[in-house]
């Protein structure tokens, strides 16, 4: 288990990420009372950007955003996310054994939205990274 205080010796780097999510399996499942596991647990769903080492970082401010098709919709910081890097990794590490090569993503700001097959989607993180992909079409 690791303690918030020493959570910055697990950190390797950090990349942009983008980690999808297929609504309309999420809502079915929750308005079902069940996990929302399928919604999350779809092939192709999570892309990240080459990891940037920063070893022993703990980043606490820099903007992070999201563009669709050029077009602003999201757009944070860090420092906004509800809980800080340090308590993320302390949290998961009481329910999951965190290895090297873990990816760990922190949640999104205010302003998700659904995407379409063509949409061109771009995140960035300051100091960071940027990825980008293009929907594909639904299978």
């Amino acid at each position: 288990r690791v303690k918030v205080e020493d959570a910055h010796t697990v950190i390797y780097g950090y990349a942009a990420g983008l980690d999808m999510t297929r609504r309309d399996l999420q809502l079915v499942a929750r308005d079902k009372g069940r996990p929302w596991d399928l919604g999350k647990d779809i092939e192709e769903g999570s892309v990240c950007s080459e990891i940037m080492p920063m070893e022993g970082v703990v980043i606490e401010n820099g903007a992070i955003a999201l563009e669709v098709n050029g077009d602003t919709q999201q757009s944070s910081n860090v420092d906004k996310l509800i809980w800080n890097i340090r308590e993320i990794i302390a949290d998961l590490s009481l329910f999951y054994h965190l290895q090297p090569g873990d990816l760990i993503y922190t949640g999104t700001p205010e302003g998700v939205g659904a995407v379409l097959p063509g949409d061109r989607i771009t995140g960035r993180v300051e100091g960071v990274a940027e990825v980008a992909l293009q929907v594909g079409p639904a299978e």
